[in-house]
């Protein structure tokens, strides 16, 4: 037997053995799929089934690819493995396409778009039918189209239903001019390689059967989380020497939001009559207890085609589920419970707290940076450091403090209102010259013409909206506030008509930060208190709690996980449960799974039984997936070590149906400060317009300039006029080749010194 054979066991050798003919390799979590799947590619080498060329390996990532190609050459006593094609679909199809391209009325030096290039060209068109981009957002129409790529639609093969009223019914031929297009430009976006490549072997037997012949071999990773397109091109390719080998677990299919189809992998039989599935079952990497209680808890999914994991050793801790009074106190418990590891010499390293949203990890991160607890977010910026976040604290800075100039640049034209880098370099010129700040040249730009009266027009409105939010900031509540500032500057609504992948979790971020303000006196008080927090977020070295959502966690490993915010609406999610019913269900159960089967020797689920929500307190029960855990794997825990009079009754099989009565309990100081800002008057929106053009010259700072009535000057826009009057810094010139305007004394020098 060849070396690699050694520590395989038997359903691994298998997998490695059964080289001919379709195989399913149903790989649970840590069992051990990466040493098979380099096992077998070294045993088709050696065994001399194929050639390097001869072998088509699909893996979900290019790193993956050249660790894969690593493994396999030193498993084979080589420097490296040549002429392999190995990568990913898109990888893949586009080094096909390249050779293929003129069949589909492309040159081989095509070029493949990025994601804003792409929105770029949908936006031209979009104009150019004449669609109302407000009713529908050229990254709406753009992702639509992405989806039917995925589909493996072509536009001539999008149904009039699939396309409904979209786009005002005018879809399909804004499907076909994006198409068109793309092609007069010679370039493809990513969804096209797949999808061109699957017309060029729809459409010609003989490049196809070459393919075919070429890849004696197919190899396919993470078959669980391929989409339509990818499935009809392996299909295709497969169809000559059957000789397909998918790689794969129902059970961690979570990517059904971005077109993953989790039928794929569970009608493989039917797809490939004759297929052998070998079950790799047995983990190697958690605790009995941990994939008793994770095999438990799925095996409530109806969609899946069934194993039972196994591991050999002491059965280790119990998984704990912990039920706390609210999300502040989650933190405390879940930040104690790490302090009481590390001291017992547990590496920080090896601890994960996996979110189900990205919103959750503002309270763990704030517990955190308070008792100096070293951590690092993986998967996207700490929550302070997030772009919607720093834009909406921008906002609410130059509120509490009108002469930040950074923070006014920043939402200067955020959301857009038409206010350019000119515009910008404008009230740069006047404070400069005035001695004031941004915000103050701004309100005496909006009373003189050196801006455009667009620009004018909506620079008058972002001031009249700051001098409003000002004089609301004293009657107000600050949560409240910054909800009316939100929302009437435009900013919830310009994501919620962005129809990207990460605008739901935006528009989740800054719900989360209307929660945080509530937790504060003031705002000057949670200000300063974000300020002292981006001033700890420094990497303190390697060793570092992770944080991550669920989605990102897949496919590592630690040897403590915390899974908090498991309640329902929140776990599992009520958005995927509205849009997709059962099918979303399921999805969030195999969620919960691959959350759990991270761990390998404790893993610690946790709910309250508040969460603020959008700003107010609401009551919650723990998730269903709670109840779904085996009790024989359980250890249940109340708050009760916390808050000496809250205490939890759950009954059933584990928790006996879910959340019944926490009995007395004792506000939180955050809840307490919520109640009071409630209870402190209902003014807000209803307060007074403030109107600048009532505002006095006098109220605003000057500069002597020397300038009088009846002097020659010059403007570098207008041009040479005479001053007609003179109200402190702002000056009324009669041009000579335009009309009257008011402008500032800053823009002017005397006629003489023009030249």
């Amino acid at each position: 037997m060849p070396p690699w054979f050694a520590g395989l066991n038997e359903p691994q050798r298998q997998a490695v053995q059964a080289l001919d003919g379709p195989v399913l390799m149903l790989a649970g979590a840590g069992t051990g799929k990466t040493r098979a799947l380099t096992a077998r590619l070294a045993q088709l080498l050696w065994t001399g089934k194929a050639a390097p060329h001869q072998i088509l390996a699909v893996t979900f990532t290019n790193k993956a690819a050249r660790e894969m190609k690593d493994r396999v050459a030193a498993l084979l006593g080589i420097a490296s493995v040549e002429g392999w094609w190995m990568g990913t679909f898109h990888a893949l199809a586009a080094r096909i396409l390249r050779r293929e391209a003129e069949a589909v009325g492309l040159k081989r030096n095509f070029t493949i778009l990025d994601p804003d290039d792409q929105l770029r060209l949908m936006k031209q068109l979009v104009a150019a039918e004449g669609i109302d981009d407000k009713t529908w957002p050229a990254r709406l129409l753009l992702s639509v189209v992405e989806r039917w790529k995925d589909r493996g639609l072509v536009p001539d093969r999008v149904s009039a239903a699939d396309a409904g009223d979209l786009a005002g019914g005018k879809m399909l031929r804004l499907y076909a001019a994006y198409q068109a297009r793309l092609r007069e430009l010679n370039a493809c976006d990513f969804g096209d390689l797949l999808l061109h490549c699957l017309t060029v072997f729809q459409s010609s037997e003989a490049v196809l059967k070459r393919y075919q012949q070429q890849f004696r071999y197919i190899l396919v990773d993470e078959y669980q989380d391929t989409n339509v397109a990818q499935y009809l091109w392996l299909r295709l390719l497969a169809a000559g020497h059957r000789n397909l080998c998918c790689v794969g677990d129902d059970d961690q299919s979570i990517y059904g939001w971005r077109g993953a189809e989790v039928g794929n992998i569970l009608r493989f039989e039917q797809d490939f009559p004759g297929a052998t599935v070998v079950r790799l079952e047995r983990n190697y990497r958690s605790t009995p207890h941990i994939l008793g209680a994770a095999s438990g808890l799925i095996a409530n999914n109806e969609s899946r085609l069934g194993k039972t994991l196994w591991t050999e050793g002491e059965q280790g801790e119990k998984v704990r589920v912990r039920g706390l009074w609210d999300g502040e106190a989650e933190a405390r418990f879940v930040g104690e419970e790490i302090e009481a590891l590390q001291r017992k010499g547990h590496a920080l390293s090896e601890i994960a707290i996996l979110v189900r949203t990205g919103a959750m990890t503002r309270e763990f991160e704030e517990r955190f940076v308070s008792i100096g607890l070293p951590y690092r977010v993986v998967g996207g910026p700490r929550f302070y450091e997030r772009r919607e976040i720093r834009d909406a604290l921008a906002y609410l800075r130059l509120i509490a403090q009108p002469d930040d100039d950074l923070a006014f640049e920043r939402i200067f034209n955020v959301p857009k209102r038409g206010l350019g880098d000119a515009a910008l370099q404008t009230l740069q010129h006047l404070r400069r010259a005035q001695g004031v700040s941004l915000f103050q040249a701004a309100r005496l730009a909006v009373g003189t013409e050196e801006l455009r009266p667009q620009a004018r027009r909506a620079l008058a409105e972002l001031v009249a909206g700051f001098e409003r939010w000002q004089a609301q900031a004293t009657a107000v509540p600050h949560p409240e506030l910054a909800e009316i500032v939100l929302d009437e500057s435009g900013y919830t609504a310009m994501w919620q008509q962005d129809k990207s992948i990460e605008a739901p979790g935006r528009l989740e971020n800054l719900k989360e930060l209307i929660d945080a303000l509530a937790e504060f006196d003031s705002l000057a008080g949670f200000l300063e208190h974000v300020s002292l927090v981006m001033e700890s977020l420094q990497d303190s070295g390697a060793d570092q709690v992770t944080v991550m959502t669920l989605h990102a966690a897949k496919g590592l490993e630690f040897d403590t996980v915390f899974l908090p915010g498991w309640e329902e609406g929140l776990f599992p999610n009520q958005r995927a449960l509205d849009e997709t019913g059962l099918r979303g269900l399921e999805e969030e159960r195999r969620l919960a799974y691959v959350g759990l089967t991270r761990a390998r020797l404790r893993a610690i689920v946790s709910f309250a039984a508040n969460r603020r929500l959008h700003g107010s307190w609401a009551a919650a029960i723990p998730s269903r997936f709670v109840d779904e855990l085996p009790a024989a794997h359980v250890e249940q825990e109340s708050d009760q070590g916390l808050y000496g009079a809250a205490a939890a009754t759950w009954g059933g099989s584990a928790f006996g149906g879910g959340f019944r009565d926490w009995g007395e309990t004792r506000w939180s100081p955050g809840m307490l400060r919520a109640q009071k800002a409630r209870e402190a008057g209902t003014a807000g929106r209803g307060a007074p317009t403030l109107d600048l053009k009532a505002r006095t010259v006098e109220s605003l700072p000057k500069q002597s300039h020397g300038f009088a009535r009846g002097e020659r000057v010059f403007h570098k826009k207008f041009g040479y006029g005479a001053i007609t009057e003179v109200e402190g810094d702002r000056l009324t010139v009669a041009f000579d080749h335009s009309d009257a305007k008011k402008v500032m004394a800053a823009f002017l020098v005397p006629a003489e010194r023009a030249g």
